[in-house]
This record gives structure tokens, C-alpha cells and sequence, in this order.
């Protein structure tokens, strides 16, 4: 009988990337199978705080970290990296696109884990119509299906590209089919342009009147707010920042390339005082921190938000 048959089979972690490939060819029913019976837990199980580990960068093509242009090309590093993230105590869960959270499921690393399931990851780095962020991912009926806790969508807004009307108006039916299936919908907005013209990089506008005023348009989208949390950076002026919102917020783990460790961790501690953010999403800067201890990097900011 195979490895991968029989009913002990069925539901089997694997501990091996081969064995992840096997379970790819010979039995693709078992992510399913997996998903069913993992051990959950809800938000409600949480003490109002989350940590959670990011991995969806790859999905949108963006495999840099710092000068490490392709620090992301692996895919068994990087789940190497999420695995021994995920193992920290105090990590309450994930953000990942389908592929990378089907191997963590078969490696059981999902298990008693907070799920998000990342959306739209069309806009491609780098791409003349990057702005336009498709939904090629999850939708609510598969995130659902999945036993997972919500859906998570990148809005950026550019005043300059008609496109944007295309995101906000795909974001809103994102937000208001989450909340029929009753998942929360976690909307991570920016005021975005391209400063160089055409074709050049798309930059946030990171100063507080931007964020401020991306806040008002993100939580109006969609047929009701009752599931909608917000995933934003940590800027100045946090206090006034906050206040331009009821939802509750996670803070998002920011830029490697451009950010100082201390003083982005810093910036951390500073909105995490704020009563409605609820707790932290990282993902590059924490799987690969200068001196890649992802361990400690991962310790530090769980202790951060106990």
C-alpha cells in the first residue's frame, strides 16, 4: 500500500519537502482533508491582541528583502523561516496566499493557528498596471471552505490612475462577501502615486493626513463595516491617526530596505498604545532580520505586544 493511502494516510502531516511534493502529486485531497480537521482557534480565543506572521510578498513577484534582491527565490528557506516563526510562543498565526499555506497545512504547522487568506496579489511589482490590484487568490467561499479566520486586501489608492476605480470597487464586493460568510475583512489601504511619471515605482504617501484620509475610504467600502479591521503602517502622529477610526487595527510590518530596525520597532511600540490596534503583521522583517535570528526578531515583538 502507499505511503500516501489508507485511511491513517488521509490526514497525515508529512515532515519533508519531498513528501510535501508526493502529497502534491499522489493525493491533493489531503490539503482539503487537513484543512477540515485542523485544530482551530477563533479571535475570539484571543486575548484581543494578535501576532501574526506574513508571507504573501512572493505571490505579487516581489522576492526582495533589503539588498537581497532574491532573498525570497527559495521557497523551502522561506517556509523554512515561516515554520520556525510560527513556532514561537505568543505567534498567534499567519497571512499567506494558497500555495505557501498548503505547505504549512501538510506540515502541520497551521495547527491551533489564526488564519488569513491573502486576496488580490494581480498588481504585480513592478507592472504598468500594478495599481489594479486583481483578485487572483482566495475569495470568501474558499476562505470559508478552508476554515480559515478572514480575507485580507491590499487597496492602494492613486487620485491619478483611472485603475483605482477598479480596486475600490473590487475591494468593496471583497469586503461585503467576507461578511455574508461572517469572516473578517482585513483592508490595507495607501494613498499611492507614481511621483517619476508612467511606469516608475508606485510610492505610499506614508504622512499622517494621507493615512488619515485612506482610513475614511477604506471603511466605507462594502454593504457594512461589522467585519472590517484595518491593517495599516505605523507613521507619526498615531494618536490622531487612530482617531480617524472605530475598527480595530493591526499594524503592519513595514519596509526593510528603507527602515532603521530600532526605530521601526519603536514606531511599533508607539501605535500599539493606541486602544483599538490590536496587535501586529509582519512578515519580511521579521523572517529576514539583520543577522537572520528570525527566533529572536519574532521573541522581541511578541513581547512587544503582551
Amino acid at each position: 500500500m502507499s505511503a500516501l493511502t489508507g485511511t491513517a494516510a488521509s490526514t497525515a502531516f508529512v515532515s519533508t519537502y519531498e513528501e510535501v511534493t508526493r502529497v502534491r502529486i499522489e493525493d491533493p485531497g489531503r490539503f482539503a482533508r487537513l484543512a477540515a480537521a485542523r485544530k482551530r482557534r477563533t479571535v475570539a480565543d484571543t486575548d484581543g491582541t494578535m501576532m501574526i506572521i506574513a508571507a504573501d510578498h512572493p505571490a505579487r513577484g516581489a522576492l526582495g528583502v533589503g539588498p537581497r534582491a532574491q532573498a525570497m527565490a527559495s521557497r523551502t528557506e522561506l517556509l523554512d523561516r515561516m515554520r520556525e516563526a510560527l513556532a514561537v510562543p505568543g505567534v498567534d498565526g499567519v497571512l499567506g496566499t494558497a500555495d505557501i499555506l498548503e505547505d504549512l497545512l501538510v506540515l502541520g504547522a497551521l495547527e491551533d493557528k489564526l488564519v488569513f487568506a491573502s486576496m488580490n496579489r494581480g498588481g504585480l511589482q513592478g507592472g504598468s498596471w500594478e495599481i489594479e490590484d486583481r483578485f487572483t487568490a482566495y475569495d470568501a467561499a474558499s476562505i470559508q471552505a478552508s476554515g480559515f479566520d478572514g480575507g485580507k486586501m491590499l487597496t492602494r489608492i492613486d487620485l491619478e490612475d483611472d485603475r483605482t476605480s477598479f480596486i475600490l470597487e473590487a475591494s468593496a464586493d471583497a469586503v461585503t462577501d467576507l461578511a455574508r460568510h461572517e469572516l473578517i475583512a482585513m483592508v490595507e489601504p495607501f494613498m499611492s502615486s507614481r511621483p517619476g511619471g508612467p511606469g516608475t515605482k508606485i510610492v505610499n504617501d506614508l504622512s499622517p493626513e494621507a493615512v488619515i484620509k485612506s482610513i475614511h475610504i477604506a471603511q466605507g467600502l462594502g454593504a457594512t463595516s461589522a467585519y472590517t479591521w484595518l491593517k495599516l503602517p505605523a507613521v507619526d502622529d498615531m494618536e490622531r491617526v487612530m482617531d480617524a477610526t472605530t475598527m480595530p487595527t493591526l499594524i503592519l510590518g513595514g519596509d526593510p530596505v528603507d527602515d532603521d530596525p530600532i526605530a521601526l520597532r519603536a514606531s511599533w511600540k508607539r501605535a500599539l498604545d493606541r486602544p483599538n490596534v490590536r496587535g501586529l503583521v509582519v512578515g519580511r522583517t521579521l523572517l529576514y532580520p539583520a543577522g537572520d535570528d528570525v527566533t529572536a526578531a519574532v521573541r522581541a515583538s511578541v513581547d512587544m505586544i503582551r
